[in-house]
């Protein structure tokens, strides 16, 4: 792990197009700024780990052919 000391107003680089800042700093809480591209998501660790686990169960779900027939399918009209 590496470990970086920044100030205020300063930043950190992750690759070329990835901006972390020091926006502010209060007791032992730090907000920071995250500039990166749309396609890179970004979300607090508890809420990374709820996703992942969530998408195991989903995974985990057997799927029944009456759970299949009963999955509705409605035709969108083309834009």
């Amino acid at each position: 792990m590496l470990v970086l000391s920044r100030k205020k107003g300063q930043s950190i680089m992750i690759g070329d197009d990835i901006e972390i800042s020091i926006v502010e700093v209060q007791g032992e809480q730090v907000r920071l700024g995250i500039n990166a591209p749309r396609n890179v998501s970004i979300h607090r660790k508890e809420v990374f780990e709820e996703i992942v686990s969530e998408n195991k169960q989903a995974a985990a779900t057997p799927i029944t052919p009456e759970a299949i027939r009963a999955v509705k399918i409605i035709k969108r009209e083309s834009e």
